[in-house]
């Protein structure tokens, strides 16, 4: 059970990671063949780009692909929450809190008793053996 608590929560933090994250995927095509792509940073050109005074329209073209994460996530603080939030939130902390509190305990109960004592092998005494 420890392990799946913990694959969750790194899975958990994976997408809160992720889904704060933005980047920019730049591209630079020569006529129709791509030539560069680039992740955070600008993709190298060809080398054939016409200066920009020239009327000739250029071969090469640049495209960007921009993603946007969240800027803020919101929080909220216990203050704001209602009467009924705070009572779930208080009863699941107490539920996973409280239902492995007694596995961790390795106790045995039985520990501070004897065994009882045999005086005799039944089975040898009376010859009596399961087949």
């Amino acid at each position: 059970m420890k392990r799946f608590t913990k694959i969750v929560s790194v899975v958990l933090a994976f997408f809160v990671v992720f889904s704060t994250l933005s980047f920019t995927i730049d591209k630079h095509y020569c006529g129709d063949f791509l030539v560069d792509i680039a992740v955070f940073g600008e993709a190298d050109d060809c080398g054939m780009q016409m200066a920009k005074s020239s009327k000739k329209k250029s071969c090469c073209k640049d495209e960007k692909i921009t993603f946007e994460g969240q800027d803020l996530l919101p929080l909220q603080k216990v203050d704001q929450l209602s009467f009924d939030e705070q009572l779930f939130i208080t009863a699941i902390f107490a539920v996973t809190e409280f239902q492995f509190f007694y596995l961790e305990k390795n106790e045995i109960p039985f520990k501070a008793f004897p065994p009882p004592d045999i005086p005799l092998d039944f089975q040898s005494e009376f010859q009596t053996y399961l087949i």
